[in-house]
């Protein structure tokens, strides 16, 4: 996918769908969480709607769309995020690769099955503070 083709399509994502996921995490219901970060540049907050996998340590996060998205630079340059999920905020201090099976598994049935089929093998650990486990 070009570069200019996948900006287009992030830029109808965030305009259409993430507006309609936004609510939907807000409200605690659903499989959605929001991760709340800091722009790099603007230093402004933004929400961002992910489906998240719950783990002991945090949260599994799978890159769908790879690295080089927003949310995902910001939280990297960041080295912190807030996580909301199920109406509880989470503070994350720290983010960690994570191999493919386990964040395939983290997701349980029959979301991991979904993403074998899909060979999605990209997965971070979003690290919850030490504070909150």
């Amino acid at each position: 996918m070009t570069r200019r083709v996948k900006r287009q399509f992030l830029w109808l994502l965030n305009n259409t769908l993430n507006r309609l996921t936004t609510r939907l995490a807000r409200s605690g219901r659903g499989p959605f969480a929001l991760v709340r970060h800091v722009g790099r540049k603007s230093g402004k907050t933004y929400e961002t709607p992910l489906i998240l996998a719950r783990v002991p340590d945090g949260f599994v996060a799978e890159l769908t769309y790879g690295t080089d998205v927003n949310w995902y630079r910001n939280i990297v340059a960041a080295g912190e995020c807030v996580i909301i999920s199920g109406g509880a905020e989470h503070r994350i201090d720290r983010i960690e690769p994570c191999d493919p099976d386990t964040g395939v598994r983290a997701y349980g049935y029959p979301a991991a099955l979904v993403l074998r089929l899909l060979r999605r093998h990209e997965f971070r650990l979003l690290h919850t503070a030490a504070t909150q486990q």
